[in-house]
């Protein structure tokens, strides 16, 4: 039986929502890690963008948008229903990134957009513009466990990630100014045994199918 092929990065929050999803709805894949600044020729030819994930099916159709992914997924077997809201999850979830995700780069990264800063260095302004697109976040934890229900949907997977890279940066500050909302919201999905399952370190593949320890 050919699997889909599923190119990923462990680290990476697009491959690890497409994972998740991948996970939930029980697909089996050949898990390919790669290395982003040593991408495969195959993965390249695939998908030309060179960005993960990249998931190529048995008829060699090519998904390589993580929220299409998750949804191609979900679509074929979804037992926890996280599709419920899926239009409106989308919707939400590209907003959410078009606000978080440049702010969160600029605030990690300070040092590729600034030549001042050194390697290492935060942005503090940036952080705290991205806190605050997170305060919807924590308004709608108010009333349920998750952002829409007390049980994860489509746009629980697809923000924590995110969330999760944002948060490690300087953890000590995120335990002081997260909300605790927001705190228990990320807790409970980073510590999921599915999280944990999909957060597995794969050997990097090599073209002739081998591969190697990183």
């Amino acid at each position: 039986m050919t699997l889909p092929i599923l190119y990923s990065f462990r680290r990476c929050p697009y491959a690890i929502r497409a994972r998740m999803a991948l996970d939930v709805s029980g697909t089996a894949i050949e898990h390919r890690e790669v290395l982003l600044r040593d991408k495969p020729a195959s993965m390249l030819e695939a998908s030309p963008k060179g960005t993960v994930p990249v998931l190529v099916l048995p008829d060699n159709t090519v998904i390589d948008e993580s929220i299409d992914v998750m949804i191609w997924a979900l679509i074929r077997h979804d037992p926890e229903n996280w599709l419920a809201s899926k239009d409106e999850d989308v919707e939400a979830v590209q907003d959410f990134l078009a606000a978080f995700k440049d702010r969160l780069d600029r605030y990690k990264y300070a040092s590729r957009y600034d030549e001042t800063r050194k390697r290492g260095d935060v942005d503090l302004a940036m952080r705290a513009e991205a806190m605050s697109v997170l305060n919807d976040f924590t308004a709608s934890l108010s009333d349920t466990k998750f952002l829409r229900r007390n049980t994860p949907q489509l746009i629980d997977i697809a923000s924590f990630p995110f969330v999760r890279q944002f948060a490690a940066v300087e953890p000590e500050w995120w335990s002081e100014a997260a909300s605790q909302e927001l705190q228990n919201w990320l807790k409970t999905l980073v510590e999921s045994d599915r999280f944990k399952r999909i957060m597995k370190k794969y050997p990097l593949w090599g073209e002739d199918n081998s591969t190697k320890e990183i």
